[in-house]
């Protein structure tokens, strides 16, 4: 009866640290991203063996031993410092200041090893050349996933927003057949903002837009024929990785491509640095006020080779 009891306990520990993962303030995909973390800590703590049964028996060598798990798994330092941030979040809703407290010096960057992390960019931007490529071969695979690319390369869309595209295609064909200069990106962004995307080559969009609907036509309105959003980006991913889009060219390297030109296009009409990267940032969706952080990632080695 008292190892009931005690396996009870256990999970309603769980149940509760999920809960509370789940009530800290944050957008859907912050907040679908810290249950998720909320998650590995719990599997890491039931495989180490390691059964808790009220929040207040958490403790710092639970977290940092958590967090030194995950380095040693090859989850990149900055990946687990994010992963930090998220469950700080958790513990200060948990009432737990010690473990929430961001200059706790035994969960500071020095004592778990972070300190070498870099927001520099580790993509390279994937060439037209390099784009065609792997999009002749995709098509032979499936029209849906090459449509999507193309969408993603031409308006530098994360993978979610390309995909999810579909649902836009009819709004983006007017805002270019009626000559305006940016499309509306609604659905898939990140934190469910909406934002305006520069159109940088006009023939390339018509193009990528008309591709679009014929594959369309034939699956009911999607891009990729899946049954739900989740299905189709991993078809999506698993096709441009079949490709060769991985490593430094993974599919993000798109992106990186598309600031690049971007960067030229506001170059040649007359922006000044600054209100360069502030443009490159809103049309990459990250918002007015992030572009050094833009510069850093999306244009590390940029000046010496253009």
């Amino acid at each position: 009866m008292s190892r009931k009891s005690a396996r009870s306990k256990v999970q309603i520990f769980r149940k509760n640290f999920i809960t509370h993962a789940r009530d800290v303030s944050g957008a859907y995909a912050t907040t679908a991203d810290r249950m998720r973390i909320a998650k590995y800590f719990l599997n890491y703590l039931r495989d180490s063996g390691i059964k808790l049964r009220h929040s207040d028996s958490i403790k710092t060598r639970h977290f940092s031993g958590y967090l030194l798990s995950r380095k040693e798994k090859g989850i990149c330092d900055r990946t687990v410092r994010n992963e930090r941030a998220a469950l700080r979040g958790v513990f200060g809703s948990l009432g737990k200041q010690s473990l929430a407290d961001p200059d706790n010096p035994l969960l500071s960057n020095k004592t778990l090893g972070l300190e070498s992390t870099s927001r520099d960019g580790t993509k390279l931007p994937l060439l037209p050349d390099e784009f065609r490529t792997a999009l002749n071969e995709i098509e032979k695979k499936d029209a849906g996933v090459a449509a999507t690319m193309q969408l993603a390369y031409v308006l530098g869309l994360r993978t979610k927003e390309a995909v999810e595209s579909c649902k836009s295609i009819p709004t983006w064909k007017r805002a270019l057949e009626s000559g305006q200069d940016s499309v509306r990106v609604v659905f898939g962004t990140k934190g469910g903002r909406p934002r305006d995307t520069v159109i940088l080559d006009r023939a390339a969009l018509k193009h990528a837009i008309h591709c679009a609907e014929k594959v369309m036509d034939k699956n009911n309105g999607r891009l990729i024929d899946r049954p739900n959003i989740r299905q189709a980006i991993d078809r999506y991913r698993y096709h441009v990785r079949r490709a060769g889009l991985v490593g430094e060219k993974a599919p993000h390297s798109m992106r990186y491509h598309f600031s690049q030109e971007a960067k030229r296009f506001y170059e040649k009409n007359g922006f000044s640095e600054k209100e360069i990267y502030a443009q490159v940032s809103m049309d990459l969706g990250h918002g007015d006020g992030r572009g050094r952080y833009v510069k850093q990632v999306y244009f590390k080695g940029f000046e010496e080779e253009s």
